[in-house]
């Protein structure tokens, strides 16, 4: 089940973010991603998949941090957690996000890992969000770790 985040849900983005800081460089204890999670809470541009059984850790099964600004929307964050990659749950939560917020024409616009970082094929990024029809355009800055990235942009009519 996807909905809006709400602050309750603040623990379980950190604990999502603890299983990708590998890739993506620290987050749960830095005060700038704690900002940026609950500016997109209070903005309602933060959405989370639930079990659909409540699960009494506080677990989420993905979280999503959208940048509904039209006519480029971002996503600024996307993490499925480890038991849920390749469940669709990635899927639900883009699909969500643009009944939500999306009106063409438009474009989307990702940062995610370059084809050279260790990250971008045991995430499955690259292919999850080519599937979504989003294709690579340029190269951007190093990520926070030193890893390459490339922006990814879709366009929505």
């Amino acid at each position: 089940m996807v909905r809006l985040a709400e602050e309750q849900d603040f623990p379980g983005f950190l604990g999502l973010a603890a299983e990708v800081e590998h890739w993506f460089g620290p987050m749960v204890e830095d005060t700038g991603f704690h900002d940026a999670v609950h500016e997109h809470i209070r903005r309602a541009t933060a959405l989370v998949a639930v079990p659909s059984e409540p699960d009494p850790r506080g677990g989420l099964l993905g979280g999503l941090l959208f940048g509904a600004q039209a006519p480029v929307h971002h996503v600024h964050w996307l993490v499925v957690s480890r038991q849920a990659r390749t469940s669709g749950i990635g899927r639900e939560l883009m699909e969500d996000a643009m009944r939500r917020w999306v009106r063409g024409p438009a474009g989307i616009e990702v940062v995610t890992f370059g084809a050279d970082h260790p990250g971008a094929w045991a995430s499955g990024a690259r292919v999850f969000y080519e599937r979504l029809g989003f294709v690579p355009a340029e190269a951007v800055a190093p990520g926070p770790e030193g890893g390459s990235r490339q922006l990814f942009r879709r366009t929505v009519d």
